[in-house]
């Protein structure tokens, strides 16, 4: 029998369990050396920063504000709160001081625990404008203080006033009083239109999806380790954390999101969830190797693809044993160009790998699987503590977001909106009571906003509702599906649809610049500038040519008519993504508007 441990004991039962075993790991810089931290280590930690919390002051059902990149100190925090029944709410680390000032004014956050240079002075700069804020924690000792700040403190110095534990009849009152109906965490969401909105999330929310997963990945086990990349802000990356705490798993941490080829090669994880991004980059990296190899060595890793395809797709996924001689080849690449290439990446130790957080295009999936990466395709939103369906390990289907995990209820709504119920639903967003009844009707069911619809138990997503374009001739545009099949081309970065209210859809287009310079070079175009080159009519031609090619299955009127190559990416600076890397199209829209209606002129 499994238990449930409440988040707020979780790690010291884990500590009881696995004493010196290793539950954390994080890399120093300096030496390039990862430093292991004990369960024994982790849960003595948090005793001792719940005991400096309640030195501070920290009331029980307190929101308390964590705003860094991902270091063992966002877990830290995180316990010691629970442990004193107060609620802990995330900050993307490359938030504006616009952003994080709208976030601890809206949640009343007194505390701030901020990570590197960048974090502190984005939270100083806002803190005048914060009417409740007192206090910064800095967890980097090499931040250096605003010369006018006279109160911020280390974390170190937070940590040593907890030493003795001189408040731990407080703290262990406060968590025998903790219940499963206790607020754990306000994950505010990104927001693609609007401000953002605080998704309450309870532990009676993880709990459940802790019983659900343990249903559905009986193959994760205390001998796993987990590579935390996507940032811990991110319900998909915090949810899987917790869950790896409670399986016992070791978790290591990747600071900086751009570090991870050397970082997973260093670690070799056997888990690891993700974007699709990421495999998009490993098919990419695949696709160009096989696009410079010749003769014998090009056939091979063709027929590879291909051997893998029949064996783990056509086969293996309905539980089918592949003919004779395809398992013979099979095994011959196993051992060699299917290892080599989960080496290069870093993967070879693989068990599986949850996907989500966008579409992943068909022959990404198929390619990943062909090769034999179980990765484990899922579908969810901060509003339902992450996973609502996923991959079953047999049977799974290309181009689905997986099976309903158990006990959530999902029924498709008006405009084939995916309406939600169950125990990992949020129960609504922060001091937001208009925007929590539009989203949770009377009977309970939460409305996604994602348009999809179920085949045989299979959830299929077919668009963002609120996205959906209308042309000016009244046809509608799913301007994600486009972006999905021509992300996937080598020479393609990001990519924005416009179409509404147009005559056409056309695109905004972020190349992959080094292989258009790669492109330039072959062909002997000279240029002074990117933006010359993006206007040469054979790069034009290039692109055109590759953008017709892929988009042959979508209808006439929903096909790019004209495109723009754009010679600097989207920023999050300039407000055209989101924390999470999403497009806000109003900004794009307003942002090129001169360049999109030039593509409109007859």
């Amino acid at each position: 029998m499994i238990t449930y441990d409440h988040l707020s004991v979780m790690v010291h039962r884990r500590a009881e369990q696995y004493g010196d075993k290793v539950a954390l790991k994080y890399r120093n810089y300096t030496t390039a050396q990862w430093i292991p931290i004990t369960w024994k280590q982790f849960s003595q930690t948090i005793n001792q920063l719940a005991n400096a919390l309640a030195g501070l002051g920290i009331e029980e059902e307190e929101n308390i504000g964590i705003f860094s990149q991902n270091k063992p100190e966002c877990l830290f925090v995180d316990f010691a709160a629970f442990a004193n029944r107060a609620v802990t709410v995330p900050l993307y680390a490359t938030s504006s001081s616009a952003q994080a000032q709208y976030i601890l004014n809206d949640a009343g956050i007194r505390y701030l625990f901020v990570g590197e240079q960048y974090q502190y002075d984005a939270a100083f700069s806002a803190f005048s404008f914060c009417h409740t804020l007192q206090q910064l924690i800095i967890f980097e000792r090499s931040v250096v203080r605003d010369p006018r700040d006279r109160n911020s403190i280390y974390f170190d110095e937070l940590l040593k006033s907890g030493e003795a534990l001189p408040y731990n009849d407080q703290v262990q009152a406060r968590t025998a009083r903790a219940t499963a109906d206790d607020l754990a965490n306000i994950l505010y969401t990104s927001g693609t239109t609007g401000e953002p909105k605080g998704v309450l999330l309870h532990h009676s929310n993880y709990l459940e999806a802790f019983r659900i997963h343990d249903i559905r990945l009986p193959f994760m086990t205390d001998n796993d380790v987990s590579m935390c990349f996507l940032p811990l802000t991110h319900v998909l990356e915090k949810a899987w954390c917790y869950l790896c705490i409670h399986k016992g798993v070791q978790i290591c941490i990747n600071l900086r999101p751009t570090d991870i080829q050397t970082t997973i090669k260093e670690i070799r994880p056997t888990l690891m969830c993700s974007v699709p991004r990421f495999w998009e980059k490993v098919y990419a990296g695949v696709q160009e190797k096989i696009g410079e190899a010749t003769g014998m060595k090009k056939a091979l890793m063709i027929d590879a693809i291909k051997v893998g395809k029949i064996h783990n797709i056509d086969y293996l996924r309905y539980g089918k044993t592949p003919p004779l001689m395809n398992r013979l080849k099979y095994s011959f690449y196993e051992k060699t160009i299917y290892a080599l290439l989960k080496k290069t990446v870093g993967i070879e130790k693989g068990n599986f790998f949850p996907t989500a957080g966008a579409a992943v295009p068909d022959e990404i999936c198929e390619f990943v699987h062909s090769v034999g990466i179980n990765m484990i395709v899922g579908y969810g939103l901060t509003e339902s503590t992450a996973t609502v369906s996923c991959f079953p390990a047999k049977g799974f289907q290309i181009g689905s977001v997986g099976t309903i995990m158990s006990d959530v209820q999902v029924k498709i709504g008006d405009n084939n909106e995916i309406l939600l119920r169950g125990k990992t639903i949020t129960k609504g967003y922060y001091k937001k009571a208009k925007a929590t009844a539009e989203a949770i009707d009377a009977d309970g069911w939460f409305h996604t906003g994602d348009a999809g619809y179920l085949k045989d138990g299979h959830l299929y997503l077919t668009e963002r509702i609120k996205d959906l374009f209308k042309t000016s001739n009244g046809k509608y545009i799913s301007p994600q599906a486009l972006e999905v099949k021509l992300a996937v081309d080598r020479y393609i970065d990001q990519i924005a649809i416009i179409a509404d209210q147009r005559k056409f859809v056309s695109a905004l287009i972020i190349p992959v610049y080094d292989y258009v310079k790669e492109y330039a070079q072959k062909q002997g175009i000279t240029y002074k500038t990117m933006a010359e080159l993006l206007k040469n009519p054979a790069v034009i031609e290039l692109f055109r040519h590759r953008i017709d090619t892929l988009q042959q299955q979508f209808a006439h009127f929903e096909q790019v008519k004209r495109f723009t190559l754009l010679p600097e990416p989207f920023s999050m600076e300039r407000g055209e993504l989101t924390n999470t890397l999403k497009l806000k199209r109003s900004v794009v829209a307003n942002n090129y508007k001169a360049l999109i209606d030039k593509m409109y002129e007859e």
